[in-house]
């Protein structure tokens, strides 16, 4: 009987050994933390890894905003690797969904590879509940590949590692955009209703032109505070692009409109200002209110545009609504945000302009 026990012992344990070689194979990745590697898109070096703005440095902003800032909208991590497969884990503060996105748009990663000179979709990260494990892209080449990883659109990046075969590199990437052009705005901005964190439009400006388009979207919230006017004064940029008419009311873009400018120019006198009309909103096709609205919030920031232009207020540019979202009215999630469609015609109206006003030159 001992014997007996002994042999089905052995016998158990070589049944089992190659399983256990198998599962640490099928699991044997090298992991990275994001921290190690590059960040892409902050509009500083300061304050939390995966937020946007020092929410501590700047205290007296709304609390909502500041909420919001921690956001990781158009961050996105820069890395080299020629790991056949790559993987990532990351943590979100909770389950919450908001209707209008997708849980990739909101939690999840965007992942794009350099390809012949233009980035491409690679993979995507769908997030499986607060912590996640996912293969974002696998069966590849061994080949060198220079990465991009967008983070998620609508909430606070926890953690972050990047997992590449346990037999391959991952490096720090360099910065593949030059310049700071922050762009500061609503929730359309933001990335709402794009499907995945990389098809937001400041994301997509950057691809296609090589510049640094930084994502200050605050949802519902881009509302020109004092406060926000001297923390955006603050950085470092290149240019200001104004996109947040669609959030303040007319009264709020004609008691506010004048002092946000006069405050970023008092740091930066000589720095391009664009200024955004807000498109037309699909809700107003039979909604006779909100069509009023945003005609009244147009009309209020030409004017306002005009009154800085008799303060003598140069390099100050003024992008009017033309048809953003097309007409067909097909353009959007809700009647509100724009689906990638919308975006995409935006971007037809968007780039045009910019491109000569900064003298950038776009890709299609």
């Amino acid at each position: 009987m001992k014997n007996l026990t002994r042999n089905v012992c052995i016998c158990l344990g070589l049944m089992m050994f190659p399983l256990t070689t198998f599962g640490q194979q099928k699991n044997n990745f090298t992991y990275v933390p994001a921290q190690e590697l590059l960040l892409v898109g902050k509009a500083t070096t300061e304050g939390e890894y995966f937020h946007r703005v020092d929410t501590a440095k700047y205290r007296t902003m709304p609390s909502t905003v500041k909420k919001l800032f921690t956001n990781s909208a158009g961050l996105a991590i820069s890395f080299t690797t020629n790991s056949p497969v790559i993987k990532a884990k990351w943590t979100v503060p909770d389950n919450y969904q908001l209707p209008n996105l997708t849980r990739v748009a909101q939690k999840g990663l965007d992942l794009y590879i350099k390809r012949d000179g233009k980035w491409q979709f690679a993979g995507v990260g769908i997030p499986g509940g607060v912590t996640t494990e996912k293969v974002l892209v696998d069966n590849m080449g061994t080949e060198e590949k220079e990465c991009l990883l967008y983070l998620p659109l609508y909430d606070e990046l926890k953690s972050l590692e990047i997992g590449v075969s346990s037999d391959a590199h991952i490096r720090k990437g360099e910065n593949p955009f030059k310049e700071k052009i922050v762009v500061y705005g609503s929730s359309i901005l933001q990335g709402a209703s794009a499907s995945r964190p990389g098809m937001a439009y400041p994301a997509r400006l950057s691809r296609s032109s090589g510049y640094n388009f930084i994502n200050l979207g605050l949802s519902g919230n881009g509302k020109m505070e004092k406060e926000v006017a001297e923390m955006l004064a603050d950085i470092d940029a290149d240019a200001f692009i104004l996109d947040c008419i669609p959030n303040p009311s007319p009264k709020e873009i004609t008691d506010r409109t004048v002092d946000f400018v006069m405050t970023l120019r008092q740091k930066h006198p000589d720095t391009p200002i664009i200024v955004i009309q807000t498109l037309i909103r699909e809700t107003g096709n039979f909604n006779q209110k909100a069509c009023e609205n945003v005609k009244r919030q147009n009309e209020a920031i030409a004017e306002q545009v005009e009154v800085l232009r008799k303060k003598n207020v140069k390099n100050l540019h003024f992008i009017k609504e033309d048809q953003f979202l097309g007409t067909d009215h097909e353009g959007t999630v809700d009647g509100t945000h724009p689906n990638d469609l919308g975006f995409d015609r935006m971007l037809k109206k968007y780039k045009p302009a910019i491109s000569k006003i900064l003298k950038i030159k776009f890709q299609d």
